[in-house]
């Protein structure tokens, strides 16, 4: 009897220890839902549709798009922390993600604590532009235009709350100059009104800054990552004129808490592998996204600075949203 008990404790225990294993060989069994909490097209949603066809094809399942905008993001962060936490579903996220706490003061969810990091998967800077009329050609000749006219000059960004925003509102804390805020509803409506020279400056994501740069509509001031970006070569960081400047919208995969690590890590393995094939290189930078995988616990002391940093702002410019 006692040589029977041994026999099935040695077995279960070795059960045990090969479930990660069997659940990494066997994940996904079905389609994966991938909770996009921004509207389809955004700067979210094309690099996540070109991730999502490729994992697929890698792992012979499908991975469904889901759009659930609103809330800055919030709205589909709160669906996915509800989910099951058996890799079934999944959080493609942005920077918003770590903004969204500091802005609403009622949410469902906490971003540190009921989401578990898988991989950064996409990075692209936003870029300083001005309307071709206004007097200030570089960075450093904007600052001190701003400095000589506190208050005067004007700048758009996407909404209150967002990326465009609070890069900005760094750049003003980090220059030390005041310029006057103007929120639109959405990247088009700023970037038509910049290209109509109603507002002279703003931050646009490159995808879009870098057609109207080249046409001459719009000036390129300097990129917001603390690098200059290759696509831009010509145009300077931020950082080379303010010094520590670094402002990057970031893309990244998350996962409810609980979800087992074998799974995680399968997740890690096929996203990385598939974003250093030069097709999907080549497709994130059309959208003017680089891929730029990370470790799980290199993305998630990523997603913490970054809560801190963007806190910081929001609490200095006092931006609350309810």
């Amino acid at each position: 009897m006692m040589k029977a008990m041994v026999c099935l404790l040695g077995a279960a225990a070795c059960t045990a220890s090969a479930a990660p294993v069997l659940a990494a060989e066997s994940y996904p069994a079905r389609p994966v839902r991938l909770i996009i909490p921004f509207a389809a097209g955004g700067a979210t949603d094309v690099p996540t549709r070109i991730t999502a066809s490729r994992l697929g094809e890698r792992l012979g399942v499908q991975f469904v798009i889901d759009n659930r905008p609103g809330q800055g993001g919030a709205l589909g962060a709160a669906i996915a922390a509800r989910a099951e936490p058996d890799g079934y579903t999944v959080l493609m996220t942005a920077t918003p993600f770590v903004v969204s706490p500091h802005v609403y003061s009622k949410l469902s969810y906490d971003p540190l604590a009921d989401f578990v990091p898988v991989t950064q998967f996409g990075s692209a800077p936003n870029v300083l532009v001005v309307h071709p009329s206004l007097p200030a050609k570089t960075t450093q000749e904007l600052v001190k235009l701003a400095q000589s006219q506190p208050g005067k000059l004007d700048w758009a960004s996407s909404g209150t709350g967002g990326g465009q925003h609070l890069f900005g509102e760094l750049f003003m804390s980090m220059a030390k100059i005041r310029i006057t805020h103007i929120s639109y509803k959405g990247s088009g409506a700023a970037a038509a009104d910049l290209l109509g020279g109603q507002v002279k400056i703003g931050f646009p994501g490159i995808a879009i800054a870098l057609p109207h740069h080249n046409a001459k509509r719009l000036l390129a001031l300097g990129v917001t990552t603390a690098k200059r970006n290759e696509q831009m070569p010509e145009v300077p960081s931020i950082a080379e004129a303010v010094a520590g400047y670094d402002a990057t919208f970031w893309l990244g995969m998350v996962v409810p808490k609980g979800t087992p690590r074998a799974v995680i890590d399968r997740l890690y393995q096929e996203t990385t592998a598939l974003l250093q094939s030069p097709d999907v290189i080549a497709a994130f930078r059309k959208t003017g996204t680089d891929a730029a995988p990370s470790g799980p616990a290199e993305f998630g002391k990523f997603i913490r600075s970054e809560y801190d940093k963007w806190g910081k702002v929001i609490r200095e410019v006092g931006i609350k949203a309810n």
